[in-house]
């Protein structure tokens, strides 16, 4: 019980030294005085006895050397002084942080609004893209139509047997005849004309012709191809006896109403049946600009 009381008086003028110090300091002499002071403050007359007792605890706990006091409160002032400024460096740390975190939010919602932004310019480029598309293939499909028209339009080609339509042989003549291909295999684009036996191109282009002759021996079979009355290739053949068989082919450039048929000459024969010995064919191989 003593020693609590002791401590507390020291405690007490601890506090208030420390208090004085930094409002300006005390001398050792008013140190001594405040200890003298708080004692009697905490020590009201007592008893001889009670004083006796007293007197040696507090001589026993409370007999320090000021300098000692004073130089302890010099340490713990520097402490509480450092501390102070420690304190406000870090106030002054938090402080910039708390502005840093300010910032930094900023910097993240602005980054929001523009991925926001970014995500609606690439909904919107999605669906330019997704119409762009369908343009495509719109597009496609009318340029595949357009050259389907073109490419039919450019599709000719035909091929006709002789197949007299009186006896087996066509010819001798005086003068020279146009044959007329009568059997018609195949006109595609219909260019040809198997009531006249006349050829017409409807577009300029390269043009590939072949024929056939046959005929029986003793006379003679001669058949050219006329391009517009003039003489191309011929197919000439002639036996003492038994059969003849001939044929020829040409590629011609024609334009547009450019006119080819076949021509038997004068003096010859030809020879013909359902087996159509005799053929004429032509075909478009590609178009000229």
């Amino acid at each position: 019980m003593k020693a609590l009381v002791c401590i507390l008086l020291l405690l007490e003028t601890f506090v208030f030294v420390v208090q004085q110090q930094v409002d300006g300091g005390l001398n050792e002499n008013e140190i001594s005085q405040q200890i003298s002071s708080e004692d009697g403050k905490q020590n009201p007359p007592q008893t001889d006895t009670l004083r006796a007792e007293a007197s040696t605890d507090r001589q026993q706990y409370c007999d320090l050397g000021i300098p000692d006091i004073l130089a302890a409160l010099r340490e713990l002032t520097a402490t509480v002084t450092e501390q102070k400024e420690k304190n406000r460096e870090l106030t002054a740390t938090v402080t910039e942080l708390k502005g840093n975190i300010r910032e930094l939010t900023a910097t993240v919602t602005e980054q929001k609004e523009k991925n926001r932004e970014l995500t609606a310019t690439i909904t919107e480029q999605k669906e330019n893209i997704r119409a762009l598309e369908t343009q495509l293939r719109e597009q496609q499909t009318f340029i595949l139509e357009e050259i389907n028209k073109k490419n039919y339009d450019r599709e000719i080609a035909f091929s006709a047997g002789l197949r007299p339509s009186v006896g087996l042989y066509v010819g001798p003549f005086t003068t020279d005849i146009t044959l007329t291909y009568r059997n018609v295999i195949t006109n595609i684009g219909n260019a040809y004309n198997p009531v006249t036996g006349i050829f017409t191109a409807p577009l300029k282009g390269a043009y590939m012709f072949r024929f056939t002759v046959h005929g029986h021996g003793g006379t003679p079979a001669n058949v050219s191809i006329i391009k517009n009355g003039e003489h191309m290739v011929i197919a000439f053949d002639v036996q003492a006896q038994d059969r003849l068989n001939s044929s020829n082919g040409v590629v011609l450039i024609l334009e547009v109403g450019d006119v080819v048929y076949l021509r038997l000459c004068s003096g010859t024969r030809i020879a013909d049946n359902q087996n159509n010995y005799n053929t004429f064919s032509g075909f478009l191989l590609f178009p000229l600009r």
